[in-house]
């Protein structure tokens, strides 16, 4: 329906639909696909091992869905289900051989038939299921139909960072868990504490999202103090997506993870590495997520190798021990690495909303620090064309200089003139969601600025 995406557009939104990749054989697409022989022989499953399958698939995905207006693909089943490849004779070989590459050949279908088809729009495709090399295919793979206790939101983070660290950097959970309480979970109070709990937590997914089946999971389902919460926690994303769209950028360009264990940045570190839950956000953040019920107390381990400060405090500390920490059901403990600088924009609805041109940054002095600024046209494929810009931060801690360095590139539509309102953190000052004090405010014009 054309009205009904164009009326999602309107409220800028984005529209992603649920598709399986194995069309019934007895539909009217499923005879055309059988008539060319591009099911795997005696089997429900398409053969996406074949080329031909492939481009077919796209075609009718791009005449059915892509030309009216979907934006992105969640492609459900590309197991497939079931090993139900056992057995059977593919385009490359024996489906016992292949099997498990089965959802690369689907993700490599529609990535390489969308970006056949046009560049100005970026591939997303979230897949339950994912083989080595996929993210070069535009995927983002989620968890499956987990439960909503405890126990599984637990397993969930260590499922993550599990999943994170081979490589493949976008992963995301159903927020809640799939399979819920029933009609029960909009008015039950310990089902709400872990909901609000799992959702602190996916702020610092690579990809935050929440989903549950036969649930409508808007937030004001479930009362005044559950949406407050959530709404909370979902500022401090948006606050902070230019430093999530620039730690993307560092995956794109140089294979970096942003939902990092701490064996990744801490391995000399026995302590660090044996944290099962904590881990980092990108290479300056420090999330402990709140796996317990009824808790408003939470020890955290520092790691040793830096010093943190607390985010919601400003509150000093030296690495390499367990400090109690303030956990209220309104926040997740979260921690600063010193020698660290941290962007944060506007308050907005969504990405893109206001103009970037004033932006909070945030330095934890301590060590050296640095970071890249990262900035694009938002959606389409020029930054493969070098068509972005970075703009480079670097703290001197001994010489206690902050120099913003030459704006590196340019992209039709990029920020000339902007501001930078800086604020050097420390107890009280430069801390949580909201907008800090102004300290010190520079004009820049894309050139060379060093502060004292």
């Amino acid at each position: 329906d054309l009205g009904f995406i164009k009326e999602l557009h309107d409220l800028n939104a984005h529209f992603n639909i649920s598709i399986w990749s194995n069309p019934d054989r007895n539909s009217a697409i499923g005879k055309e696909y059988v008539a060319k022989n591009l099911y795997m022989p005696n089997s429900k499953w398409l053969d996406y091992f074949n080329p031909v399958t492939r481009e077919t698939y796209w075609n009718t995905l791009k005449e059915n869905l892509f030309t009216h207006g979907v934006d992105s693909w969640w492609m459900d089943a590309t197991e497939p289900e079931n090993d139900a490849l056992r057995g059977e004779h593919t385009h490359m070989g024996l489906g016992d051989f292949y099997r498990l590459t089965y959802p690369l050949m689907v993700s490599q279908a529609v990535y390489e038939g969308q970006r056949k088809t046009t560049s100005d729009k970026r591939v997303c495709i979230l897949t339950r299921s994912a083989f080595a090399g996929q993210q070069k295919y535009g995927i983002i793979n989620w968890s499956g139909d987990v439960a909503g206790t405890w126990d599984s939101y637990k397993r969930q983070i260590v499922a993550g960072l599990n999943y994170t660290i081979t490589g493949l950097p976008y992963w995301t959970t159903d927020i809640g868990g799939f399979f819920r309480p029933g009609p029960s979970q909009y008015t039950d109070e310990k089902y709400h504490e872990l909901l609000t709990r799992w959702y602190q937590w996916g702020v610092f997914n690579p990809i935050f999202r929440i989903h549950g089946y036969m649930t409508e999971t808007e937030p004001w389902k479930y009362g005044q103090k559950v949406e407050d919460n959530m709404l909370k926690m979902l500022n401090l994303r948006y606050r902070l997506l230019p430093y999530v769209y620039s730690e993307a950028w560092q995956i794109t360009k140089n294979g970096s993870t942003m939902m990092r264990p701490l064996v990744m940045d801490f391995n000399g570190d026995t302590a660090a590495v044996n944290q099962q839950f904590e881990f980092m956000f990108g290479k300056s953040l420090l999330a402990v997520p709140i796996t317990e019920s009824n808790i408003t107390e939470w020890n955290v381990y520092l790691p040793k190798s830096a010093a943190w400060y607390d985010f919601w405090t400003g509150k000093h500390f030296n690495g390499g021990q367990t400090i109690k920490t303030d956990a209220p059901l309104d926040k997740i403990p979260l921690f600063v690495k010193a020698g660290s600088i941290v962007p944060m924009g506007k308050l907005i609805q969504f990405a893109g909303e206001k103009s970037a041109d004033t932006l909070e940054i945030r330095v934890y002095k301590g060590a050296d620090a640095k970071f890249d600024l990262y900035e694009d046209e938002g959606d389409n494929y020029n930054y493969e064309k070098g068509s972005y810009t970075i703009i480079p931060f670097k703290w001197d801690e001994q010489r206690h200089t902050l120099t913003i360095g030459d704006r590196q590139g340019n992209y039709p539509g990029c920020l000339v003139s902007r501001v930078f309102n800086l604020v050097f953190v420390k107890e009280s000052k430069g801390i949580g969601i909201a907008t800090s004090m102004l300290e010190s405010q520079v004009s820049y014009l894309g050139k060379n600025i060093v502060i004292k």
